[in-house]
């Protein structure tokens, strides 16, 4: 059985609803497409985006189980769109090639049940993204 979800052009497509689906969004298109490609050896439905606006237009039709997203981006930039993802009940974890002092503690502040420097270890990563889904399934479910 297939499912809408989520697509960088905005538009509709359609998942296997029973794999987690988690959105990546990176301005860097080339870490986007990596980071999808291992995601989906491990199971996850994966759409990827360059900007927040797109990410976010697209969670009117589906929200994702879990967004990886990177902080500085053009237009809205990732502390936006984490207010807003979370805002949505979404759960979110940050990946940012940029750390700065302050940043891991406002996205904890902010929601985001992750925060990883670039480059990032798969398997934290993927413990974290485990994390969250299962965070993201409870909160749902107390909604």
């Amino acid at each position: 059985m297939t499912y809408p979800a989520l697509r960088a052009s905005g538009t509709l497509g359609s998942v296997d609803q029973t794999r987690p689906l988690i959105a990546v969004l990176d301005d860097e298109p080339q870490f986007g497409k990596a980071l999808a490609r291992l995601l989906k050896t491990h199971g996850f439905e994966v759409v990827t985006f360059t900007r927040g606006e797109d990410l976010l237009a697209a969670c009117v039709s589906r929200l994702p189980n879990c967004v990886l997203l990177d902080l500085h981006m053009p237009g809205l930039n990732g502390f936006q769109v984490l207010e807003r993802i979370v805002a949505q009940h979404a759960a979110a974890v940050v990946i940012t090639g940029h750390d700065q002092p302050g940043n891991a503690e406002r996205v904890r502040t902010l929601g985001g049940l992750g925060y990883f420097l670039k480059p990032v270890n798969e398997h934290q990563l993927l413990a974290a993204i485990r994390d969250a889904i299962h965070s993201e399934t409870n909160l749902s479910a107390a909604n």
